[in-house]
Parts: C-alpha cells; structure tokens; sequence
C-alpha cells in the first residue's frame, strides 16, 4: 500500500477498542485501511475496563494474548445496593480486566504492524457520493474510500454533521473513572450501586484498580468537586467507602466525561457503518461495552470483506447485513440494560430485587447472561 496515498478502501474514523479491531481485521484481510484518531496511544479512558471472555477467540486471531499484557482473570461478580446489602454470583462465563491504556496500545501496534496507517487527526466532515466517501480532518486532509466506519466514541461533533437525533437531546449522565491501589480481590468485578448512581471495580494490569462510576449531572452538580460528591454520596455505601478510603490514587486527578446518551442510535447513518459505542451505549451496569464494541468490529469487518470480495452484491445488501446481525447480537442486550439500569435507578425497589435475588440465586446468573453474548468465533 502507499502510505503516501489518500485513497483507500476503507477509513475508520476513531482508534478505539472497535477501530483497531477492525484496523487489524481489514488489513489481515489485504485491505487498505486509515485509521483517523485524535489522541495519541497509550492514552486513558474513562472506562470500566472489565472484558467479558466472549472475545477471547477473536482477540487471539488478531494477534492480541491479554494475560501477556497483564490482565487479570476474573469469575465473580458481586452487586450491593445503596443500602450496602450485597449478593455474589459466579460469572457464567467469566472475563478479564485490563485499561484502556493498555489494550488501545497494543491493538495500535499491532495495527500498524499488519500495515493499517493511523493518522492523529480528526475528522470535520464526510460526504458520500457517487458511491464512495469523501472524508476532510480539521487539518484540511482529505481522503477517499469506498467504506467509512464510525467507531469514534459516545458522541462527537461529526454526530452533529450527521443530524444524528440522539446528539440533539441532552444526557444528564457524568461519568469518573480512576485507578488506585490497594487490597481487592484479581478475580472479582464489583458493581456497587450509590443514591443516583452506580461504581464499578475490578483490578487491571500492574495491580492496578480501576474504580469508575457514573451519575447524574443533576446530582453531581449539588456538591462542590469529586472530593464532596464521594463524601457525602458515594461513600454512604459502606463497601465504597472502604475502597476508596483504604487505596492510594495512582492518577493525580480523575477522569471524567459527561454529556453520556443511552438513547437509542442508528448503527447505519449516511453509509457510515457504527460500531462500538458509536452505534449503542450499554449501560455500564450491565458493565459489557468493551466487550460489545470488539464484537461489532468482528460483525462489521467480516461483511466488509465478503463486499469486497463480491460475495455481498451491493452497499444496500451490505447495510442490511449489518444491521440483521447488529440486531441479533446486541437489540437483546440493550433492552436488558435499560430494564436493569432503571430498577435500580428506584431505591427501594432495588432493595426488594436484591432479596428476591438472594432467596433465588440462579437469577443472578441468568440475568448476566442476557446482557453477555457467547464465545466468539475466532474470525
């Protein structure tokens, strides 16, 4: 391929978890792939860097071993409510911690590796006509490809070029996420839930715990900083409070992201394939997204090959392709998330489900399962 060229057959706008993915699948496949990412790697992000083992297969044909990198294996799962009453359950079928920072990198690598080109930049405008795309960065770049992929994120100013509808709507959801040490199990996610909101916990590489919590802006907004939200909020649960007050930060100041939608998106807009959290945002209650993001890289790239391939006829088979098994990998999941994420948005009502769900233990396994999908094949 010529790096010096600006065309090529697919441009993947964002470097994350489903970019790369798709970065190093096309590129295997012999396509010629750019990557337009604005951050530079390895980079932190707010995220619950807990990984369900459904991806294990496909992360392994893209060359990626997650245990040589340092993750962490986890096969329980403890959930308290904001009354700190607290059950445990097996994972049906287990996970794996690891950062963002770590995994971005290593996918980045290896994308470059397999001859995808990764430009830092950002994407202002892309324009499909005449059957292929025009994409132009804010560095006044311009590229060409016959397939453009959307996998940059929960929301971007291109969201606004596209008249997407859910950027047109508010989101009252802020989201924090630090590392820290200190004493907690490798083999554990922990989802423990606060008035307002919920933090999730897990242990990544280099021993590191990962605490990352989500709450209303509205809520947030009550108190003066981080410091006296955790205070007068999050450590009213008494699991949180030993937890934050019994580790030393390892971040100097926490992350945070707001503006965080759960409405329903369009995994199709202008010709533009979505994956990851572009195209749907679980709630991290269900705690799963990096798990779904990889899967629609796989989804996305494995048609894209057979389109170039001429084993998919033309653009419109190619899009409803993609949103059939879209639709069967993910519509369940998020419905289940959103039932979830609203129960326990109700206090006294989640106190009542969390009796029931220890007088029927099976449930809780039961309900894991529908927001997880099974082991993917391994291409």
């Amino acid at each position: 391929m010529n790096k010096n060229s600006s065309t090529f057959d697919v441009i993947i706008i964002g470097g994350g978890l489903a970019g790369l993915s798709s970065a190093i699948h096309l590129s295997k496949a012999s396509l010629s792939v750019l990557v337009i990412e604005k951050n530079s790697y390895p980079k932190h992000k707010v995220c619950g860097e807990y990984i369900s083992n459904e991806v294990l297969p496909y992360l392994k044909f893209l060359d990626i071993d997650v245990f040589k990198l340092g993750a962490k294996k986890i096969d329980k799962f403890q959930l308290s409510t904001t009354k700190s009453k607290l059950i445990s359950s097996t994972l049906p079928l287990g996970g794996f911690g690891i950062s963002r920072f770590c995994l971005d990198d290593a996918l980045a690598k290896k994308a470059i590796q397999v001859d995808a080109e990764i430009l830092q930049d950002s994407v202002e405008d892309v324009q499909f006509s005449n059957d292929k795309f025009s994409v132009k960065t804010i560095n006044a770049k311009q590229y060409e490809a016959r397939i453009v992929i959307g996998a940059y994120g929960k929301r971007s100013n291109l969201d606004i070029k596209l008249k997407r509808q859910f950027i047109k709507r508010k989101s009252p959801y802020l989201a924090v996420k630090t590392h820290v040490k200190g004493n907690f199990p490798d083999d554990v996610v922990a989802l423990h839930n606060f008035e307002g909101g919920y933090c999730g916990v897990s242990k990544v590489e280099n021993n590191h715990i990962n605490l990352c919590y989500i709450t209303s802006l509205d809520a947030f907004k009550m108190h003066k900083d981080i410091d006296e939200f955790q205070q007068n909020v999050i450590y009213k649960n008494t699991f949180l409070k030993d937890i934050f007050n019994n580790t030393s930060p390892v971040f100097e100041e926490p992350l945070t992201i707001s503006q965080i939608s759960f409405d329903n998106k369009k995994p199709i807009e202008n010709h533009i394939i979505m994956c990851g959290d572009t195209a749907a945002l679980i709630h991290p209650l269900c705690g799963n997204g990096m798990s779904m993001a990889i899967r629609s890289a796989q989804i996305a790239s494995l048609l894209i090959i057979k389109y170039f391939n001429s084993e998919i006829s033309d653009r419109e088979a190619l899009e409803k392709q993609y949103l059939r098994e879209w639709n069967t990998a993910f519509k369940l999941r998020l419905k289940t998330g959103h039932i979830i994420a609203d129960l326990f948005n109700q206090p006294k009502l989640s106190e009542v489900l969390m009796q029931v769900l220890k007088w029927f233990p099976g449930i809780l396994p039961f309900i894991i399962k529908r927001t997880h999908g099974n082991l993917m094949k391994s291409e």
